[in-house]
């Protein structure tokens, strides 16, 4: 009835974020290596809003040994760290892209199961060309179940080209942001 309503009315239901996409990442990463010679950086970040109050600093603390626990078992290195907006970085360094992806998916499971889903804002996976140069980054947006390619240069610039030209290799593996603007750029992010 609901959804014959919004229908109705014209209204649209965003769309609901699905973090088992997270795992097409692996898939996704051969993909661009072919089609854009970027390969896995290794590195990845989950960021969120830390919010204040008694009821955070106890997902703090469990976050905290949940991360040692994740970095002993798959052997990733864990890290947290703070940007000028104001954002919480979860920063996961592993050579193996999987245990990358698993990691960031721990992390923004473990913060909406406990109630924090609002104030996670994205997941960030770090791509560069084998030479170092060119990064682009593939960016899952929690809120919208989507994912969309960011080229930083310096100056905060970006490759639009680039960018373009990832979200065309990958459009048959991710969900894909169609409102390009919604790319936002996350500029000095840790990965």
């Amino acid at each position: 009835m609901a959804r014959w309503l919004d229908a109705l009315l014209g209204r649209t239901r965003p769309r609901q974020p699905d973090l088992d996409a997270l795992f097409s990442l692996p898939g996704a990463a051969v993909t661009l290596e072919a089609a854009a010679s970027l390969r896995p950086t290794g590195k990845a970040g989950v960021c969120f809003k830390p919010a204040s109050g008694r009821a955070f600093e106890q997902i703090g603390g469990e976050l905290d040994e949940l991360l040692a626990f994740a970095a002993r078992e798959s052997g990733s290195r864990l890290s947290t760290s703070d940007d000028t907006y104001g954002y919480r970085w979860i920063v996961v360094d592993d050579p193996d892209t999987e245990d990358v992806v698993t990691a960031a998916h721990m992390v923004n499971t473990t913060l909406k199961e406990r109630g924090f889903g609002p104030q996670l804002l994205c997941s960030v996976f770090g791509f560069a060309r084998p030479e170092g140069a060119d990064p682009c980054h593939l960016v899952y947006l929690y809120k919208r179940g989507t994912f969309y390619p960011f080229a930083p240069r310096a100056g905060e610039r970006r490759d639009n080209e680039l960018e373009l030209r990832v979200r065309g290799a990958v459009d048959d593996e991710l969900p894909v942001e169609d409102d390009l603007t919604r790319w936002f750029p996350l500029w000095g992010a840790p990965v």
